[in-house]
């Protein structure tokens, strides 16, 4: 079967070793489950799989991509939760947590074996394209707002990086569920989208808020740390996911962190019954996905360049 994999692990040019082409067909295991791949989403976490961050030298070659909707063994139309091994369903009870492709070949095929726990409806309302980028990075930003941040109706956030698959759902998620949210960006273009989205108001990065704010939705790590931290009120918190950008910070703002006593949460992925809790709150409120750019699988290159670039706003989604 055609597919986009990992061929070699390079850590300065890391599509290098990407590669499109023919892979065996998934082998069905007891308790798993083949689904005919219909989208999938790119993450970073694709992008650190090619620098070998999470896979290893050994499990290569590596079928790339966590997020996919498609269609099941009996027809099903289907949404894959891309966490492996955190219920002990369909792999060994002692099994440590993986995302797919850390372990288990990936999405960007025309078909994808999982444990059959891992399947969840997909919605009629929503798309193949639009169910494939909730598992990684709308879960993800759901799993931090509501769980992890606890805000509620009313509460102000604020998102780092506007553009960035997490940080869209963020602010798309947030203005929904009745937060005041703010955004940050670089890039003009970004903060007018960030703008027609939802936020109440978008700055360049590092630049002061007119209000410090209940949480902080940080994955861009050392370059916006500093920010995050100040931009908080007493007591509130900051959720991180991820540090595109490099985990070291020059500023780690400690000071202020226990002076101020605000709370630094760490967040990955979320649970399976968040991922439904997701879909079902997407179908009933109209909320959807933002897609940057829909390609066919064999142009996957092409959406591999563009996230490295960092030029996208949403999702990028393949196809087959």
């Amino acid at each position: 079967m055609f597919a986009v994999y990992a061929a070699r692990i390079d850590r300065d040019q890391p599509l290098s070793g990407l590669e499109l082409g023919e892979r065996p067909a998934p082998e069905v295991r007891p308790g798993w489950s083949a689904v005919n791949v219909k989208a999938a989403s790119l993450n970073h976490h694709d992008l650190w799989s090619l620098r070998g961050v999470g896979l290893a030298e050994d499990k290569l070659p590596m079928i790339l991509g966590c997020d996919a909707a498609g269609v099941d063994e009996d027809g099903n139309e289907v949404v894959l939760h891309s966490v492996i091994g955190q219920s002990g369903h369909g792999v060994g009870p002692k099994e440590p947590r993986s995302i797919l492709t850390e372990r288990y070949q990936g999405t960007f095929a025309e078909q994808v074996v999982v444990p059959t726990w891992n399947i969840l409806p997909k919605p009629k309302e929503l798309s193949f394209e639009e169910a494939a980028c909730l598992p990684t990075a709308w879960l993800t930003a759901y799993r931090m707002l509501f769980t992890n941040a606890g805000v509620r109706p009313g509460d102000s956030v604020l998102v780092q990086g506007a553009g960035g698959g997490v940080a869209t759902a963020a602010i798309v998620l947030g203005k929904a569920a009745g937060l005041r949210v703010f955004a940050t960006s670089r890039d003009e273009a970004k903060r007018k989208r960030a703008l027609e989205l939802g936020a109440v108001e978008a700055v360049e990065s590092g630049a002061r808020l007119p209000q410090r704010v209940d949480a902080v939705i940080e994955t861009v790590g050392a370059a916006t740390w500093s920010h995050s931290v100040k931009s908080l009120k007493p007591g509130g918190t900051l959720v991180i996911s991820g540090a595109t950008s490099g985990d070291r910070p020059s500023h780690a703002e400690l000071t202020r962190i226990f002076f101020l006593e605000l709370k630094v949460v760490g967040s990955t992925m979320g649970t399976k019954d968040e991922l439904e809790d997701l879909l079902s709150f997407c179908a009933a409120t109209g909320v959807r996905p933002v897609i940057d750019e829909v390609l066919p699988m064999d142009r996957a290159r092409e959406g591999f360049e563009r996230l490295a670039s960092g030029e996208q706003f949403g999702k990028i989604v393949l196809t087959n």
